[in-house]
């Protein structure tokens, strides 16, 4: 279980850096309210250009702090738990802007494998 719990994070962690470094100003199918970059999207949920930063540092952060979870395993759980948190902020958001339910689908997805971050997590230490 451990492996899967490593491809989880890789996961997660590849798609936020391709997201908010490589496709950051690039439209995609996912974006809310039909915006073509990053900001475009942010204020179409009606948040300023701080915010867009603010919830990208976060991001970064918590995918970063998943792969050094594999270096230092005390990382793991809490990460997994803010990068939740943050996924479901972002399905509300979708939600709030009328996105058709495609669009909200990566924050799903990131949303469910952070809780089988989780899960596993839980299910390792109850193994020892």
């Amino acid at each position: 279980m451990e492996y899967l719990a490593i491809a989880f994070k890789l996961i997660i962690f590849i798609s936020i850096i391709n997201v908010w470094f490589f496709r950051f100003n690039n439209p995609t199918p996912y974006r809310g309210g039909g915006a073509k970059s990053m900001k475009e999207e942010f204020e179409v949920y009606g948040f300023s250009t701080s915010v867009v930063y603010l919830i990208g540092a976060l991001k970064v952060l918590t995918a970063t702090a998943l792969v050094a979870s594999y270096w230092y395993p005390d990382l793991s759980t809490p990460a997994a738990a803010a990068m939740g948190i943050l996924m479901l902020g972002a399905i509300f958001m979708h939600l709030r802007a009328n996105d058709p339910n495609i669009r909200s689908f990566p924050a799903l997805l990131f949303f469910l494998l952070s809780v089988g971050i989780i899960v596993i997590d839980i299910l390792s230490v109850e193994m020892l």
